[in-house]
């Protein structure tokens, strides 16, 4: 499956990542099925943010009245891996319900892109996007991880 995101976004998300090498970062992503049109940065309420992350459930909490009430749908979330692999973890695969939402790594100045659902190729849970990054108007397609294989998408050059 594929999904637009804007280079705004993915910047976004590896700036605030780079800015916390020593815990994960995380927040909520707003959009559609296949586009994410907006990620807003929540606090990490883990009980260790270096280990783990938790969005803050009253940011959450939030923005499920706010979509309930007719604003952005929310659609996912982002996190950051500290230990430099932008693959599901097995903490992740058990805290992911088969919903179908999608989840965003960030790690090494990369983000990646997976769908939870259920008996995914990835820690039976995921299952990998295609990101279509958007700049000035241009579609820049990074293909997903084969298997678990993992290729960087943030860091590579516009084209």
């Amino acid at each position: 499956m594929r999904v637009r995101i804007s280079s705004a976004i993915v910047e976004q998300i590896t700036t605030l990542a780079a800015a916390s090498p020593e815990a994960e970062i995380c927040g909520l992503l707003f959009g559609t099925g296949d586009a994410i049109d907006r990620a807003q940065p929540c606090p990490n309420a883990a009980a260790d943010p270096a280990r783990a992350f938790e969005i803050d459930p009253a940011a959450l909490i939030a923005a499920h009245r706010a979509m309930r009430a007719g604003g952005a749908r929310l659609i996912g979330h982002f996190h950051s891996h500290p230990n430099g692999q932008a693959m599901p973890s097995p903490r992740d695969a058990e805290a992911a319900a088969a919903d179908g939402s999608i989840w965003l790594i960030a790690a090494a100045g990369g983000v990646t892109g997976w769908r939870a659902v259920a008996d995914g190729p990835v820690e039976g849970r995921f299952e990998p996007l295609l990101l279509d990054r958007i700049a000035s108007g241009c579609a820049e397609r990074s293909r997903p991880p084969e298997g678990a294989q993992l290729k960087h998408l943030a860091g590579e050059a516009s084209r």
